[in-house]
């Protein structure tokens, strides 16, 4: 009876044009949140999805009924994206203009050397009043350079640990294909992520006893390949690993294709499971093994691919990691009571960074994902390869 009275009440309200509240006696206001990313430039493409990952996300919540206020009231999460062009300087700049804001988080960015340069202005260390550091939270969904999170107390990631896929991954290519025996490697050696992971791959292909056999380098902008081809099939290595995004991966593949080189096992960089990878050298990319956090391969991931493709991006491991975010945030908001309103912005955003940092896991479109003490995601993952231009399930590795 209470509640047929009150939706009564609600209604006569409506039609009179007047402002009803909720019985906590407070309007249903906007959680403002921020996004940042690359939407400009060669990269762009990541963070166009990371916007429209954000933005399927958020319609889920807020069509839902939102999220719960420290008050009480029902709210709605309100979104602005901004771009920062990969470029450090830029992130920096776009930071302290969404600090400026009634923003309570960002989301972002796309590139390593972004997040690594951003971190830095972060207060190091939570309560530190000697450190004049910005305290504003901030939580990555592409960066993947490992280690970041550390840079910062205020700064948390939801990306997987590229150190443990690719342990995984020729630890299974020892298994599968033993008769392998040599490794060359492509790296963009001026992309913080591209040139962090190729390390890891290097690390691990020798730890699982692949002689390195040498290194091709391009930079992210590049266009021709020949030379680089030319020093990999000289070398006639078992396996070559690209360390690259889909532009520069592509060029090398189809310089491969004339030249040639045909080796026994490719292997790709996690951000290159992607559409543009297929769109962009479908019928040269064929074969390519892949470790990614991120497929349509459960119910929840099914539909997160298809919501985000409402919005005009598409689903990989890095717009996937965004979607995740989304629903972090929303839970954060209701168990660290938020109010959300112009007065409290700064004890909002302390909320965030107290509630992030509590998490020790977290629900991800693959499964749970485990969260470490230094702001970390443990997510699951499993590899993938490339097969009549798509991408299809190839192993997925023991929990």
């Amino acid at each position: 009876m209470i509640k047929n009275s009150l939706t009564l009440i609600a209604a006569l309200g409506a039609i009179a044009g007047l402002v009803v509240t909720s019985p906590a006696g407070a309007q249903e206001r906007a959680v403002k949140i921020a996004g940042f990313g690359a939407k400009s430039g060669v990269v762009r493409v990541f963070g166009i999805n990371s916007e429209a990952a954000l933005k399927a996300a958020l319609e889920q919540i807020n069509n839902a009924g939102g999220v719960t206020l420290g008050d009480g009231t029902k709210g709605k999460i309100a979104l602005e994206y901004y771009d920062d062009r990969c470029n450090a300087e830029e992130g920096i700049s776009v930071v302290r203009r969404i600090a400026s804001t009634d923003a309570i988080i960002a989301v972002g960015p796309t590139c390593s050397n972004v997040a690594e340069s951003l971190f830095g202005i972060l207060q190091k260390k939570v309560g530190d009043s000697s450190d004049s550091g910005l305290q504003f939270p901030i939580i990555a969904d592409v960066a993947a350079k490992g280690g970041l999170a550390k840079i910062s107390e205020w700064a948390f990631r939801n990306v997987p640990s590229e150190f443990e896929m690719y342990k995984s991954l020729f630890a299974w290519v020892k298994t599968q294909y033993p008769d392998v025996k040599t490794i060359y490697g492509g790296v963009e050696k001026d992309f913080a992520h591209s040139n962090a992971t190729f390390g890891v791959i290097k690390a691990q292909a020798e730890a699982s006893g692949l002689q390195l056999l040498g290194q091709g380098e391009w930079l992210l902008n590049d266009t021709t390949f020949s030379t680089q081809v030319r020093e990999m099939k000289r070398a006639n290595p078992d396996v070559v690993a690209i360390s690259a995004h889909p532009f520069t991966t592509c060029g090398v593949l189809k310089e491969m294709q004339r030249q040639g080189v045909k080796p026994k096992l490719l292997i790709g960089l996690t951000s290159s499971s992607s559409i543009e990878t297929l769109q962009g050298c479908g019928a040269q990319a064929e074969g390519i093994v892949i470790p990614t956090s991120f497929a349509p391969v459960t119910p929840e991931a099914t539909k997160a691919a298809e919501l985000v493709a409402k919005f005009g991006g598409s689903a990989d491991l890095h717009s996937a990691a965004a979607y995740e975010i989304a629903f972090i945030l929303k839970n954060v908001i209701e168990s660290q009571k938020v109010m959300g309103k112009p007065d409290t912005v700064a004890a909002d955003r302390e909320k965030m960074r107290a509630g992030l940092a509590a998490l020790k896991e977290t629900d991800g479109l693959l499964g749970k994902v485990g969260r470490t003490a230094d702001r970390e995601a443990i997510k699951p993952f499993l590899f993938v390869h490339a097969k009549n231009s798509a991408w299809e399930v190839l192993y997925k590795p023991a929990s």
